[in-house]
């Protein structure tokens, strides 16, 4: 019924699909993928609107972990650590249900385009433990409460602009702009990042995957960290993709040289373009030094 409302956003889905998967799905497929992440975005958010029910005894009754004692082992006594998530699945759930297990944290918060809104989600999403701030000099508390040992999560699958702190990623083999606010806390405070997504499970249940910790960053750049995000991701969106969020525009922008076919509203940006000649230029001076060394 979404799908057939909203047709503006239905197509996005369907050339996202066509464009990320190629000739891997038919006409067929990706149409009843697209109807799909329709369903799964609209369950999340009934979900969240039912989650007042949802407390620290009964969670797990709809929650399943995945990895969780092997997160908690590698983020020290003190499990501080960044989680950074993605629009898969039930996200709003990743979030209450992490509160509820004992990692309550300091969230920045998307205001909503009607402000009466804001407080009935604000409290939705507080109610396991975390604190939601603005936007406003959201980063710098963000970095405060991770000096204090806190947690947070991002999401970092959405499209930034390149002046917001961007950096350029592949995504199912595609450039896209996203955010690298979390590579940016991680050398900082030297917090590690750990990937988590929740996907759904018949009968109204889903598990929360929690991934192996991001390694090694002290030696990566914001953009090596954001990727290497990404990775740990994708492989679960190539094996079921319908819970993932379709229908956002994520490739805004197009490249001057694209080798792939990009959605139908890609176009082409110079301050994207800039940015993807600076980190090849970065890339290749990296390479040159290594292989001085």
């Amino acid at each position: 019924m979404l799908s057939f409302l909203d047709r503006h956003h239905y197509h996005v889905a369907l050339s996202n699909l066509e464009v990320a998967f190629g000739d891997q799905l038919s006409a067929r497929e990706r149409r009843k993928i697209a109807r799909e992440s329709f369903q799964h975005f609209a369950r999340t958010m009934v979900d969240l609107l039912w989650s007042s029910r949802l407390t620290p005894l009964n969670f797990l009754w709809y929650v399943e972990l995945e990895n969780f004692e092997e997160t908690m082992r590698d983020t020290g006594p003190e499990r501080s650590f960044i989680t950074a998530c993605y629009h898969y699945g039930n996200f709003e759930w990743l979030s209450l249900a992490s509160g509820f297990l004992g990692l309550k944290g300091t969230i920045i918060s998307q205001e909503f385009k009607n402000s009466l809104l804001d407080p009935i989600f604000k409290n939705l999403r507080e109610q396991s433990g975390h604190e939601f701030i603005p936007r406003e000099r959201g980063i710098m508390r963000l970095y405060k409460a991770l000096r204090r040992k806190g947690r947070t999560a991002l999401l970092v699958d959405l499209t930034v602009p390149p002046s917001q702190g961007a950096v350029a990623i592949d995504c199912f083999g595609l450039k896209t702009s996203v955010t690298s606010a979390h590579a940016w806390l991680n050398e900082r405070t030297d917090v590690p990042i750990i990937p988590a997504h929740c996907e759904p499970l018949p009968n109204g249940r889903y598990r929360l995957i929690f991934h192996p910790k991001i390694s090694n960053t002290n030696g990566m750049t914001h953009q090596q960290i954001a990727q290497a995000c990404w990775n740990s991701f994708e492989p679960y969106v190539r094996k079921n993709p319908a819970p993932w969020l379709w229908t956002y525009k994520h490739w805004r922008y197009l490249p001057a040289n694209a080798d792939r076919p990009y959605p139908f509203y890609a176009n082409f940006y110079r301050p994207f373009e800039e940015m993807l000649k600076a980190e090849t230029a970065g890339s290749l001076t990296e390479g040159k030094e290594g292989s001085e060394d």
